[in-house]
């Protein structure tokens, strides 16, 4: 499947976000030439689990992990578990089969939604990262992707070139902040070159651990 980069915004320091940025960034992604195609929403949920006694000391159970629904794969689900590198792919009833063992429940879950571009053989989906059921905007996504190539080596230079000229057309409109791209080692996953959903599943992971980073080297310190 094609390669796609999965960016987050990082707001200047002592700015937040908010949708004037978001307008912004989606008027400039129109600027240079992109085609509005329709819209696409993404969900990451936290999980928690829910031990009974004799099990809360047990390293058998991940203290947690983050389910991930993908619009191009919705029939699957993904589970990454940062602190033992592990990805997994099931089928999307996995979510309702955890439901009724009442193993983990759901700690907090974010939509990712936004508009999808096409540009030449790009295509930019832009958009806002929200709690489910609230309008608090929570952050800024973009994923780049380029249909051509599928090898996560290979896309490296064209990726970047393409990424300084949206950097580049961006920086234009003085915005308090810039997309960041964090790439995370997916060897350590026992990812391939080649790459997949999976791989899609690793970055949505990579970036919230830095949006929430971020969220709190942001906030004041309480004495």
């Amino acid at each position: 499947m094609p390669i796609k980069w999965v960016l987050h915004w990082q707001p200047n320091a002592g700015t937040t976000v908010n949708t004037q940025i978001l307008t912004e960034v989606s008027q400039c992604v129109e600027s240079i030439n992109g085609v509005k195609e329709g819209r696409w929403k993404d969900t990451l949920s936290f999980y928690k689990p829910m031990l009974r006694v004799e099990q809360a000391n047990s390293l058998e159970f991940p203290r947690d992990f983050l389910g991930i629904s993908l619009q191009e794969q919705p029939n699957k689900y993904y589970m990454v578990i940062r602190g033992q590198r592990l990805i997994i792919e099931a089928e999307s009833s996995i979510q309702t089969i955890m439901e009724k063992l009442q193993s983990y429940k759901t700690r907090v879950a974010l939509n990712f939604e936004g508009f999808q571009y096409q540009l030449g053989d790009f295509q930019l989906r832009v958009g806002k990262v929200v709690t489910i059921h609230s309008e608090n905007l929570r952050g800024i996504v973009m994923e780049m992707e380029y249909l051509p190539i599928s090898s996560w080596q290979t896309s490296h230079q064209i990726m970047g070139e393409f990424f300084d000229i949206w950097q580049e057309a961006l920086g234009k409109r003085s915005l308090p902040g810039h997309f960041v791209h964090v790439e995370p080692n997916f060897s350590e996953y026992g990812l391939s070159d080649q790459y997949t959903s999976q791989h899609t599943a690793v970055q949505y992971a990579s970036i919230m651990a830095q949006m929430i980073a971020t969220a709190q080297s942001s906030q004041p310190m309480r004495n």
